[in-house]
């Protein structure tokens, strides 16, 4: 940024006309301009020659500091260095930082401000001087003296300690490459961890770290921390959320939010390759040991704002972030407010009107402490969910039920996460408060995905239901006559909601709210399916068809039809769990889509993109194979009346649907996201062998490959497929149960099937390569990790 902004406009200015390092002469004059900036640059690239300003002579500084626009800069950094050495006086180091300082945090604030949208063509002259001549490597040298941490004057040192955090970082905000540089220095960043157990020097500390442990290429080991159970438990709760900003990026896996985008050839590789644990699954346990930890997450992450500190003590805190410039939020909205008293006091009279309730001076402590509270339950939110997706995630399930985290967060969520929007509610400058980068909207989503970690393929979903929802649920199963859900009979009462409503049913409420265009339904509705997936429960489906979800999902896709792809399949996803073997739901599925002009629009958005839709298809699929065997007369009249059932049912449909899942996915191109049309086009013949119709669906595909006019094409890919499928389900360390619960068929007849498609005999009926021609046979590539 700053480097190449210093660039073409501001290097003259900077340059020294003249020799500087040579010796007088003619041999000098040809030379030309030599320029001390670039000298120094290459000093620090080369690590040899000219390597900081104190090298330079106080005359030659004084000199060309005027010309170069240097500020003082460099004759300053001299002073410095000359006063920093070992059992110096301290204070006189301060003083020379608090002149360098306004220099720099001014360039800073523009950073952070308005000015961001422009900072690639704005330069940060004073900031890459200091960083030219040496003042990051010295300000690390005097942080990292021992002497400064034991003398006895604490409190100077204190101050002295926050003065060069606050410049370290103002320096990595505007001149390129400094975090780089400085998360290179491993003895540097665990250095800056003891510094936390100091309140006072505590925020600028953690903000640096946050900073530099983002461009760190080798993520930290959090055991090599020194006394990191001590150190964490020395963190008020104010600190401990702070610190869950920096654990985020020690227990994230790096290509984590890309997951879907990277080829399972490639990630398949990778595994291969890293055969232990990840750094990010190592911290992951690091963490679950440290005492108390996990109860001290779901302490903050459930506590009321009434319960958090003090205004006077919050908006001390909110200062300090403000001279920090660590959150352009707090900095716009103190700027906002104080616009309003201002131009308020102008316009009301002097009587007591002017102190009424509603006047933004009394309105401030409330919005902040609100705002405060929604910022810290972010990143206490975001390192729960990660520890729910990890290796230890039945310990941390067992952990979070046992301190309530769920019952808590019920508790908050009218008045806290999914509190309607005041006036007064804060929001970043230059937004709205419908935007996505407000932390409103981030605290829902993170909420959701909390939600949806918890629930998935997990007895402990029950949770999100209060004791009257579980005895409903039991009523359903008595009513239907089948065996109670054992995870529900085994759910802990002292442990699940309270109130009215458990939190399951207020996501239904408000996800029936939601306007069209919220980007809340893709997190609600993949909440809600989370809870539905594993072993198909009716009595699970039953209490949320009784809540009206199928009807508002129908809505949602038929009548406003939705036009985003994430959402569409994240309905088609939780549509297909919810009517999965259930009679029920397909029966008030042809209620509401009554019309064939419906039917109609309902089927262009599924095969608008087979990708998002495959699951539902294979829902329905595999319930109308379980229908067409039960003897039942209710399942026989919807059999008959029900459009979906009426279409799934025509061979030509099905055959259609198969083909279409092999054409659009190869061995290349096959991510977590699309992997699942393999799986439903494996479903659909898996339900043929057991029919006896394998050869004919077999023989049906070469047909239409003939007719499409690229013979072989479809089945020699299907072919690799299912080479592909069995390196990567056959995998040892492979969860199998996925694929058995949501077909209700076992694995070993997944395994046999697809041997059998595979085999080599061309005189099999039930073998691929008898369908292929010699001529078209192309089934021994060698897939490629590209």
């Amino acid at each position: 940024m700053a480097a190449a902004g210093i660039g073409a406009g501001a290097v003259p200015p900077l340059a020294v006309v003249g020799p500087v390092l040579g010796g007088p002469g003619r041999r000098g004059a040809r030379r030309g301009p030599v320029n001390i900036l670039a000298q120094l640059r290459h000093a620090q690239l080369s690590g040899r020659g000219l390597m900081r300003g104190p090298q330079l002579t106080e005359a030659l500084l004084k000199e060309r500091d005027k010309q170069a626009k240097w500020n003082g800069i460099p004759l300053l950094l001299q002073k410095l260095y000359k006063n920093s050495h070992p059992n110096s006086d301290l204070s006189q180091c301060q003083d020379i930082l608090k002149d360098i300082s306004p220099l720099l945090s001014m360039e800073a604030m523009a950073f952070v401000t308005e000015e961001r949208k422009t900072a690639q063509e704005t330069t940060f002259p004073n900031t890459y001087t200091f960083d030219l001549f040496g003042g990051v490597d010295l300000l690390v040298e005097i942080l990292m003296r021992p002497t400064l941490i034991t003398q006895k004057k604490k409190q100077k040192n204190d101050d002295l300690i926050k003065d060069c955090l606050s410049i370290l970082y103002n320096t990595c905000i505007c001149t390129e490459g400094v975090t780089k540089r400085l998360a290179e220095r491993n003895d540097f960043v665990l250095f800056l961890f003891t510094l936390m157990t100091n309140k006072k020097t505590f925020l600028q500390t953690a903000t640096l770290i946050e900073d530099i442990l983002g461009v760190k290429k080798e993520m930290i080991q959090l055991e090599d921390i020194p006394d990191l159970s001590s150190l964490v438990s020395s963190f008020d709760q104010q600190q401990l959320a702070n610190f869950c900003r920096i654990l985020a990026v020690t227990i994230s896996e790096l290509d984590t939010g890309s997951d879907d985008k990277h080829t399972l050839l490639a990630k398949n590789a990778q595994q291969k390759k890293n055969l232990g644990p990840s750094r990010a699954e190592i911290n992951q346990a690091t963490l679950l040991n440290i005492p108390g930890f996990i109860e001290r997450l779901c302490e903050l992450a459930t506590r009321k704002v009434s319960e958090t500190t003090g205004a006077s003590s919050l908006l001390q805190e909110l200062e300090e972030w403000y001279t920090w410039l660590d959150n352009a939020l707090v900095l716009d909205a103190l700027m906002r407010v104080a616009g309003e008293e201002t131009e308020q006091s102008s316009t009301e009279s002097s009587d007591e009107s002017g102190f009424a309730s509603t006047s933004p001076r009394n309105q401030l402590p409330q919005s902040m402490k609100i705002m405060h509270e929604i910022m810290y339950k972010l990143e206490v939110l975001y390192v729960l969910c990660v520890l729910l997706m990890g290796r230890q995630r039945n310990q941390v399930h067992k952990m979070i039920a046992e301190f309530r985290l769920i019952p808590g967060l019920n508790n908050l969520f009218d008045k806290l996460i999914w509190r309607k929007h005041s006036a007064s509610a804060l929001v970043l400058n230059g937004h709205n408060q419908n935007c996505e980068c407000s932390p409103d909207i981030t605290l829902k989503i993170q909420f959701l995905r909390l939600l949806q970690s918890f629930s998935d393929h997990h007895e402990n979903k029950y949770l999100l239901l209060n004791s009257q929802e579980l005895n409903e649920l039991s009523a359903i199963s008595l009513k239907a006559n089948i065996p109670e859900v054992e995870a529900v009979v085994n759910t802990d009462r002292s442990l699940v909601c309270d109130g009215k409503r458990g939190l399951l049913t207020r996501l239904l409420q408000v996800m029936k709210k939601e306007p069209a265009e919220s980007s809340f339904r893709f997190w609600q509705a993949r909440a809600v399916e989370s809870f539905l997936r594993g072993a198909t429960s009716y009595a699970d489906q039953m209490f949320l068809l009784k809540r009206g979800l199928l009807e508002h999902i129908l809505y949602c896709i038929v009548d406003s039809e939705c036009k985003s792809r994430d959402v569409l399949q994240s309905y088609f996803d939780l549509l297909g769990e919810l009517m999965k073997f259930n009679i029920d739901a397909f029966k008030r599925f042809n209620k509401y889509i009554s019309t064939d002009e419906k039917f109609q629009v309902f089927l262009n958005q599924i095969n608008s993109s087979l990708v998002d839709s495959n699951m539902l298809v294979r829902c329905i699929t595999l319930s109308l194979d379980r229908f067409e065997s039960q003897s039942d007369i209710k399942v026989a009249e919807v059999l008959s009346e029900c459009r979906l059932l009426s279409y799934m049912s025509q061979m030509s449909m099905r055959m259609s649907f198969l083909f279409r899942l092999i054409n659009i996915i190869h061995v290349q191109t096959l991510t977590q996201e699309n992997v699942s049309c393999l799986n439903t086009s494996l479903v659909i013949l898996m339900l043929a062998r057991r029919k006896d119709k394998l050869p004919f669906y077999l023989q049906t595909l070469q047909e239409m490959e003939y007719t499409k006019k690229y013979p072989g094409f479809i089945l020699n890919n299907f072919h690799s497929l299912l080479r592909f499928w069995q390196q990567h389900y056959l995998n040892k360390d492979k969860d199998s149960t996925c694929l058995e619960n949501s077909s209700c068929i076992s694995f070993s007849y997944w395994k046999e099937t697809v041997s059998i498609l595979l085999s080599p005999d061309r005189t099999s009926p039930c073998a691929i390569v008898s369908y292929i021609d010699e001529a078209y046979m192309d089934i021994d590539r060698d897939f490629t990790e590209e």
